[in-house]
């Protein structure tokens, strides 16, 4: 699979979102009826109210935001591959987003790298780049695609690779480290939790450990789907 690819030219990422604001109460009373009419058909589908089921806001861009984004390079130091991670994590979603953009359009602004996530697609680079509009900034050129040609974008999604074409199959990161023998990243906290341990616990070094762990997960994953051995962790080095 994709066994001509350049794995120093590939930025694999992972971001942890949360709500914009922790309860539904909290919400205006516009957002309130927006939130409602956003999820009007799972309300319907799982018999909950409009707070019920606002635990779920943190996937919605309009009601969310980001609060860690994590990088992670494969590279070739002393004979022996590293996996390079840097992560950008704040209660200030504009600032974190703004660093974020800032080594995108610095270090990595040619046009040969590639971004790599898993479900990155769907959720990751639309994600992003709707926060970023929102919070009035503007888009890193790896996130501008408007008017692109679908071979002009160098986005790659690990889950969309495992697809093989299969539209209705979704596979979880966690699933595949399983089916992979790739050590799981989920042996702390999960997506659920993110939110409690950014309002409640205040703990943003947690979740930054928690993102990086996805982000090495995604390499490995890579790695294995072009039948290379796994990186060691004492080759992992975050700065």
């Amino acid at each position: 699979m994709l066994q001509n690819l350049d794995f120093s030219k590939i930025i694999f990422i992972d971001i942890e979102t949360v709500p914009t604001v922790y309860q539904f109460k909290d919400l205006d009373k516009r957002g309130q009826e927006l939130w409602a009419k956003k999820t009007r058909f799972l309300q319907e589908r799982e018999e909950v109210s409009a707070e019920e089921i606002y635990q779920r806001a943190g996937i919605y861009s309009e009601f969310a935001k980001v609060a860690c984004i994590s990088i992670g390079m494969l590279i070739q130091k002393d004979g022996e591959k590293q996996i390079r991670l840097k992560s950008f994590a704040s209660f200030d979603e504009k600032e974190l987003l703004q660093e974020f953009i800032d080594i995108m359009d610095t270090k990595f602004e040619h046009p040969s790298y590639m971004l790599c996530a898993h479900n990155g697609k769907e959720f990751d680079y639309p994600f992003l780049s709707r926060r970023i509009l929102i919070n009035g900034l503007k888009l890193p050129k790896s996130l501008n695609i408007a008017g692109k040609k679908p071979w002009e974008i160098n986005h790659l999604d690990t889950m969309e690779l495992w697809k093989f074409g299969d539209y209705k199959h979704y596979t979880s990161l966690e699933l595949l480290t399983y089916v992979f023998d790739i050590p799981t990243p989920k042996d702390d906290i999960d997506g659920s939790q993110v939110a409690s341990v950014f309002y409640d616990e205040k703990d943003i070094d947690r979740i930054i450990t928690y993102c990086e762990k996805d982000v090495i997960a995604t390499i490995q994953l890579m790695l294995r789907y072009n039948g290379q051995p796994l990186i060691d962790e004492a080759f992992m080095i975050s700065t």
